[in-house]
């Protein structure tokens, strides 16, 4: 599957996500819940790390898999942000991150 397919298929999730709760996917909406991810990707980094509360503490395998579904949340609404801005994001991490375009 490439990047455009998996795109579309994140941006189709978030659009039957919004109509399911009743809940209008736009740019607001879709920045504030980047914010959203990236806490609670903070949050699994440090009871991965185990830098919480004793009573949060999980196994190894616990935490890789939380870190994992939180950083996939994090993407996911990273190319739903895109989407909404009209930004194609293969361009632009091509330009900023693979051919370092000045």
């Amino acid at each position: 599957m490439d990047f455009k397919q998996i795109q579309g298929k994140i941006v189709k999730n978030a659009i039957e996500y919004g109509k399911k709760y009743n809940i209008e996917i736009d740019e607001d909406f879709a920045l504030l819940k980047l914010y959203e991810e990236a806490g609670e990707l903070a949050q699994a980094i440090l009871i991965h790390r185990k830098k919480c509360r004793h009573e949060k503490y999980v196994s190894e395998e616990i935490s890789k898999k939380e870190l994992a579904k939180e950083l996939a949340d994090v993407m996911g609404m990273v190319v739903v942000n895109a989407y909404l801005l009209g930004i194609d994001l293969m361009d632009a991490i091509d330009k900023k991150w693979i051919n370092k375009e000045k």
